[in-house]
Formats: structure tokens, C-alpha cells, sequence
């Protein structure tokens, strides 16, 4: 009897291991984007493992069938390797494209692009604006794009700038935890690919329009080390059907495009700023091609998230930049404070980056690191995010430029978002003994006097997640973090534009939603009319808020004023006063102003200390 119980729970634990593994294997198949073919290869060795074991390997005894077992498991893995997914490019048009344009003239040649699927936008994906960034013009200023025969097909994204893209499955389970919006799928099983040679721009146009269309140049965020031209909650194609003529381009990022040496600053008048002249060199190639999309060259917007927002407030100041655009939209950073939080350092910082960059690579010059290949360069321990006074791209500190009244924007659009520095502060735990402590980090001896504006509280549930450390202050510690971080840098840059006479329109995006919220870029989808991509995680509310956005955005894009019929006032910024965009949209108090003081009395302090360097 005894021993028909065993022989019973043999098949039962064999079943059950069976499904562990089959589910352990499909996780890692689709989390990991693993091609077709491999789910397949991975059910032949299943079947095949079942039925040898019950043929030959259930009678044997336990080491046998470990063997058996682990040799399976092998297998398993070796068809996981083998499937990785392919590295491919990115077509201009998502699924089933409308066929392909007319040739369009430029300065290099012609080109041709794609139509969406109803025709109502042509698409123009991966057209250069500067000869490639490599060999001899890796840490140079941009080069102009070589001239094509024939007509060229712009129907493909071009490789993204070269960064590190993550661990696939770590990417699938981020957008499952963080983002909300994974969704399997069996059509994803591969990788954009990624090169040096990235200086590429897109163009979306409305396919009515011939001539006259406003410009929004966007550029994309990242910390000035990753981003990509293609994301889809920055696609133009709503602003084309709305009769805009967007552009985005990509432009080098991490050491390929902020590394300074002192040898090219003596070389070649500049260094440290390299991302920021491929972008000059892009604005140069819409001024001059613009037209021929359809776009105004006179009514030119820039635009940028985070990184990009910075990078639009360094062209604003960039003498180089002049001329090449009139109004500017900032979301989400900027460097006009003393003493920028990110995406700004001294020279002195820069420089000695670069030298400890050479050392770690055994170089003993700028032109002997052009000969590690890009692969191993990337691979750098050092973190380079951050633009510099080189005297050329940029010739001194951002506010003295606007002290000068000197910087080039006629107006700006620019604000934050609620819950902006909750995504970079998961990894600390902050509780009401360490809560002052640690924002010492942020505002030096103010900050006891900020805990006292922020008492210690737990953070909002709906922002916290399963890797975040949390503690019972850290979500007072997020609000000052977000303050300072990101809503300074608006308050800042609002007050100096204003000071000189010029229109300035803040907001404050709130809305919650069932994907990223309020956090740092979560307002791009509403902005850009891509709720639709995801569209599980909004509802009505969301629609109709990204329409009113879309609105403002559009009016301001065509007349420098965001305000216009059928939608609350928006009137001009007020010290203290923003426009709130989430379930109510309408005129309300700047959550931190009463946090600004303090802060402008730390980047006194800060202005007058040499900046720390690695």
C-alpha cells in the first residue's frame, strides 16, 4: 500500500515541476523579447524531455534523472541564447504604412518618407544633418551631411545615439512595475539598434500642408545619457494632424557627447558640449530645409523634456543658436539657478573628468582615446550628463546671460509636474530620524527649515513601488526633492524672462492616471496626443485634459499665446501663481513657493563655493 502512494506522487511532483518550469520559461522568453522561433525550439524540448522521462528516465534512479533534468534545463537555456532578439530598424510608421510620399528637395539631395495609414501625415524618418560623429570626428564640432545621388528613402528611424539600452527582461519588468504599460506580445522580439553614427533628425508633417506650418523642434530627455528619437509618447504625428510641422532629433549623448580635454579646447576653441552643437547643427538644418516640409522657418518652437528642457535653455543662451528659433517650451528642468542641480558643471569639472576618463583607459590624449572603440568607450565608470562653460557653444553662466537680457526666446511655456523626483529617490529610505539629514543634500544649512515647510510624511500609495525603500518622511522628502530638483529651475527661469518684459505661461501638471501619473514625464503622452498608444491606462478625464493641453501647446506654437476660445484663462506667470493641469484645470497657488527663499538663499551660498569635482 505504502509504496503505491509513492509510485502515485511520482507523476503528481513530476507534473507540477513540469509546470514550474514551463511558466519560469515563458516569463523569460517573453519578458526577455525572445524571437518566435525560440518559443517553439523551447516546446520541442519539453515534449521531448516528457517523453523520454517517461519512457527511459522515470525507472532509473535519482542521479539519473538529475542528469536527465539538468541536461534539459541546458538545452532550454541554450534555445534562450540562440533566440535572442535581433537588432533591426525602427520603421517610420507603426504597422501598415499608407505608401510612399512624393520626393522632397533638400540641401544634400532628395528623399522620400512614408504616409500613415489614413494619409494624412507623411513621415520622413532618419535624414542626416551632419556627416557622421566618428574616427576623426569623434569630439569635434558637428560636420556637415554629405551630399546622396539619387532619391533617398526615409522610411526607417536611424540607430539611436550609443547608450547603454539596459538588461531587456530589467526593461520588460520596469514598464510592468513602474510604467504599468507592458502588454505580451509576440511582435516585440527584438531591439532598435545603436551606433556612433547617430545624427539623424525626423520630420512629421500634415500631408494639406504645402507652406507657412509653425515648427516645433523637439528634443528628447534621457540625463543627456540615454533617449531615443522614436518614443512613442513624444510621437509628432497628432501635432502634424493638427497642422504642425514637428521635428525630433537625436544627438550624441554620454562621453561621445560631453567629454571635455583640455587638448581640443586648445585645438579647436570648444569641448565639453558636443551633444549641444549637433543640436545647433540641427536647428541650422531646419532653418534652411524647413521650408521644403512645409514649415515656417521664422516661426520655429523649440521644445524639450528634462535634459531636453535644459538643452533648451542652453540654446537660449548659446551665441551660436541665434537667429534659429523664437519661442521656447521647457518641461521639467532647466539651468538658469546659480548653481544648476543637474545637467550643468563648471570646466573645472569637465576637465578633470576627461583626464580621469584618458587614465582609465590608458590614453594619453583626446586623439589616442579616439582609438577605443566606441563599445568598450561606452562602458566608461565615469557619468558624463552634464554641459559646460567652454567659452564657445556656451560663454558663461547661464544667469549672467539673462542678466544681460542676452538670451534669444521671445517667450516660454515651461512647467513641472507633481511627483518629479519620485522615480530618482527610490533607492533611499527616509524616515523622521534621517528626514533633515538628508535634505542637507539638496539645501545645505536650510535644511531644518525646510523640514519644518514640508512636516515628515509617508508617501502617496499610489506612488510607491516594490523596490522603493521608502520610510515614514519620504514622501515629504520626494515634495522637497521635486521642488528643488525641477520646479525651481521653471520658478527661476520664470521670473528671469519676466523680469525683461517678456511673456511667460508656467503650469503644474497633477493628473493621476493608471501609468506613470504625475511622476517626471508623465505629462508627454497629454501634451503629444499619444494617451491612445496605451490607452488601457486613461480614461475620458485624460482624453479630454490631453486635448485642452494639446490646445494651449498649439496656440502658443502659432501665436506665442497659449490662451484661446473654449478653455480656462491661462494668464501670463504671476511669482506664486501656475497654471494646474489634472482634474481641474485652472489658476492655483505654486506648491512651493514658500520653499523658493530658502532656495535662492542656498544658490547664494553655493555661487560664491568652487564646485566639487570627482
Amino acid at each position: 500500500m505504502g509504496r503505491g502512494k509513492k509510485e502515485l506522487k511520482r507523476p503528481v511532483g513530476f507534473v507540477i515541476l513540469m509546470i514550474l518550469a514551463g511558466l519560469v520559461c515563458a516569463a523569460c522568453l517573453e519578458l526577455g523579447q525572445h524571437q518566435i522561433w525560440g518559443w517553439s525550439l523551447a516546446a520541442v524540448l519539453f515534449a521531448a524531455y516528457i517523453a523520454l522521462r517517461g519512457r527511459y528516465l522515470a525507472s532509473l534512479g535519482f542521479l539519473p534523472r538529475l542528469g536527465g533534468f539538468a541536461v534539459f534545463a541546458a538545452l532550454l537555456v541554450l534555445a534562450a541564447w540562440m533566440s535572442r532578439p535581433p537588432v533591426r530598424p525602427v520603421p517610420a510608421v507603426e504597422g501598415k504604412n499608407g505608401g510612399v510620399t512624393g520626393a522632397v528637395r533638400v540641401a544634400q539631395g532628395e528623399l522620400t518618407g512614408v504616409y500613415t495609414a489614413d494619409r494624412a501625415v507623411e513621415v520622413y524618418a532618419g535624414i542626416p544633418y551632419a556627416a557622421p560623429p566618428v574616427g576623426e570626428n569623434r569630439w569635434r564640432a558637428p560636420q556637415p551631411a554629405p551630399a546622396w545621388e539619387g532619391v533617398r528613402a526615409c522610411d526607417e528611424f536611424a540607430p539611436v545615439s550609443m547608450q547603454d539600452l539596459g538588461n531587456t527582461m530589467f526593461n520588460s519588468l520596469t514598464d510592468i512595475f513602474v510604467f504599468h504599460n507592458y502588454r505580451p506580445s509576440l511582435r516585440d522580439n527584438w531591439l532598435p539598434p545603436v551606433s556612433e553614427d547617430s545624427l539623424y533628425l525626423n520630420v512629421w508633417k500634415p500631408a494639406a500642408v504645402a507652406e507657412g506650418a509653425p515648427v516645433l523642434v523637439f528634443i528628447h530627455g534621457g540625463s543627456l545619457t540615454g533617449g531615443k528619437t522614436w518614443y512613442g509618447e513624444y510621437n509628432g504625428e497628432s501635432f502634424a494632424r493638427r497642422g504642425i510641422v514637428v521635428v525630433n532629433l537625436a544627438y550624441r549623448l554620454n562621453v561621445f557627447g560631453y567629454y571635455a580635454g583640455e587638448d581640443l579646447l586648445a585645438e579647436t576653441g570648444t569641448t565639453g558640449n558636443y551633444g549641444l552643437l549637433d543640436q545647433i547643427a540641427a536647428l541650422r538644418w531646419v532653418r534652411e530645409n524647413i521650408a521644403a516640409f512645409g514649415g515656417d522657418p521664422d516661426n520655429v518652437t523649440l521644445c524639450g523634456e528634462s535634459a531636453g528642457a535644459s538643452s533648451v535653455n542652453a540654446l537660449c543662451v548659446s551665441p551660436l543658436s541665434e537667429g534659429l528659433f523664437r519661442r521656447c517650451i521647457a518641461e521639467s528642468s532647466g539651468i538658469t539657478p546659480k548653481r544648476p542641480y543637474h545637467s550643468f558643471r563648471s570646466l573645472e569639472a569637465a576637465l578633470k573628468m576627461g583626464a580621469d576618463i584618458r587614465a582609465e583607459f590608458g590614453a594619453d590624449s583626446s586623439a589616442a582615446l579616439r582609438a577605443v572603440p566606441a563599445e568598450k568607450l561606452l562602458r566608461t565608470k565615469h557619468t558624463n550628463n552634464s554641459m559646460t562653460v567652454d567659452g564657445y557653444a556656451i560663454t558663461e553662466q547661464p544667469w549672467l546671460t539673462y542678466e544681460k537680457g542676452e538670451n534669444h526666446e521671445e517667450a516660454l511655456l515651461n512647467g513641472f509636474n507633481t511627483h518629479e523626483a519620485d522615480l530618482f529617490t527610490m533607492f533611499h529610505k527616509i524616515t523622521r530620524e534621517n528626514y533633515a539629514d538628508s535634505l542637507a543634500e539638496v539645501l545645505g544649512p536650510y535644511a531644518a527649515q525646510a523640514a519644518e515647510l514640508y512636516p515628515p510624511e509617508a508617501q502617496d500609495p499610489a506612488y510607491r513601488y516594490i523596490v522603493d525603500l521608502g520610510g515614514d518622511a519620504k514622501g515629504s522628502f520626494d515634495r522637497v526633492f521635486s521642488a528643488a530638483w525641477f520646479a525651481y529651475s521653471h520658478h527661476d527661469w520664470s521670473r528671469r524672462l519676466s523680469a525683461q518684459g517678456k511673456p511667460v505661461w508656467e503650469y503644474y501638471f497633477t493628473k493621476d492616471n493608471r501609468g506613470l501619473g504625475s511622476n517626471h514625464a508623465g505629462e508627454l503622452p497629454y501634451v503629444f496626443g499619444n494617451l491612445h498608444r496605451h490607452a488601457w491606462l486613461y480614461d475620458e478625464a485624460d482624453r479630454a485634459l490631453s486635448e485642452t493641453m494639446m490646445d494651449y501647446w498649439e496656440t502658443f506654437l502659432r501665436t506665442g499665446d497659449p490662451n484661446g476660445p473654449g478653455r480656462a484663462p491661462w494668464p501670463q506667470w504671476t511669482a506664486g501663481e501656475v497654471l494646474e493641469l489634472g482634474e481641474r484645470v485652472g489658476v492655483t497657488a505654486d506648491p512651493h513657493a514658500a520653499l523658493y527663499p530658502l532656495l535662492d538663499a542656498w544658490q547664494e551660498e553655493l555661487a560664491g563655493k568652487p564646485e566639487e569635482m570627482e
